[in-house]
């Protein structure tokens, strides 16, 4: 169900999410959409050019949301450990307030064409070399091991946030804090030096 008091455009980027993270975007026709927002096939095209102009305007929505979450520790005094705990939980906080976008981000993004591809293959890359840093910070100021593999230790905990779309329940027994802190302690154990 769509929310009215929202402005039209928002309406159909929600129930967008909502269906292309339920059925995939393959799966989900401009009809299927259509019909959720109660309109002709035809009156969506007045508010959205294509079906993929919709998929790249999810995915662009998600990326600015993590951005927004995360790159604003760059700058904070805090030690490595304490800033990876942060970003773990500015990460899975993401995901769990935008479960649709967030589901059609990690999985749907395959589908857009290659320039857009190519932007958020390069997006991915900004947010692994932002773990990176976070990484070679503990290694430098010593509260990470010496002996750490950056790019292999990146991807781990990249892993570990990014996949939590496939299991996180917003309401469940865990506050996306308590994941990342429970994330955080078991990474932490093996990376402290």
């Amino acid at each position: 169900m769509t929310d009215t008091a929202k402005p039209r455009r928002e309406q159909i980027l929600d129930s967008a999410s909502r269906l292309f993270s339920e059925r995939g975007y393959h799966a989900t026709s401009m009809r299927d959409l259509a019909g959720e927002l109660g309109m002709q096939g035809g009156s969506l095209y007045a508010h959205i050019a294509s079906k993929e102009e919709l998929l790249i305007e999810i995915v662009n929505q998600a990326s600015r949301q993590f951005d927004e979450a995360l790159f604003t520790l760059r700058g904070e005094p805090m030690r490595a450990d304490e800033k990876l705990r942060e970003a773990m939980f500015r990460h899975i906080r993401v995901v769990a307030d935008n479960m649709d976008s967030a589901t059609v981000f990690f999985h749907e993004w395959k589908h857009l064409s290659p320039e857009a591809y190519g932007r958020v293959t390069g997006w991915r890359d900004t947010i692994d070399g932002f773990y990176r840093e976070l990484v070679m910070q503990g290694v430098q100021e010593g509260t990470f091991r010496a002996d750490l593999d950056v790019k292999m230790t990146a991807y781990l905990i990249l892993s570990a946030v990014n996949w939590a779309y496939t299991w996180y329940r917003p309401g469940g027994s865990m506050s996306p804090r308590e994941v990342a802190d429970q994330f955080a302690e078991m990474l932490l154990s093996g990376l402290r030096a």
